[in-house]
């Protein structure tokens, strides 16, 4: 059985706890708004939904004052377009956010990044390959 030298007690990281809430808010910051696009991508939706289907997964829980800002940068930016939607009746309307064909090539070329993003951090790891040194460029 292969050992890790890197791994350390349970104990240990309890006491990192607040490095690590830093270190998951930094990833979650980054990887926001490709979960945003994914979903969007698979059918259009409204703000609370998303926030609510984020919620399945708790290092991408966002609340609203971080979802409705990026929405409206993602709107401004020409990735997301919006429309109203009529819902049960005495309730208001809710704004749907669908993916625009800009959208959709952002989000592609984000895809590829983040696969390779994912190779290379297993590899380094040594998960599934060989470690080798990054190309310098």
């Amino acid at each position: 059985m292969k050992t890790n030298n890197c791994q350390v007690s349970s104990a240990t990281l309890i006491s990192e706890e607040v490095s690590i809430e830093e270190w998951k808010s930094q990833i979650k910051r980054g990887t926001l708004e490709f979960c945003i696009l994914s979903m969007i991508c698979q059918k259009p939706c409204y703000g609370y939904d998303l926030i609510s289907r984020l919620e399945a997964w708790p290092i991408l829980t966002a609340k609203e004052s971080t979802i409705y800002p990026l929405l409206r940068r993602l709107l401004k930016e020409g990735y997301l377009s919006s429309f109203w939607q009529d819902t049960a009746q005495g309730l208001p309307p809710r704004k749907y956010y669908a993916i625009t064909d800009k959208g959709k090539r952002y989000l592609s070329a984000m895809s590829a990044e983040w696969e390779n993003l994912l190779s290379a951090i297993a590899e380094i790891k040594g998960e599934g390959g060989s470690y080798h040194e990054p190309v310098t460029e």
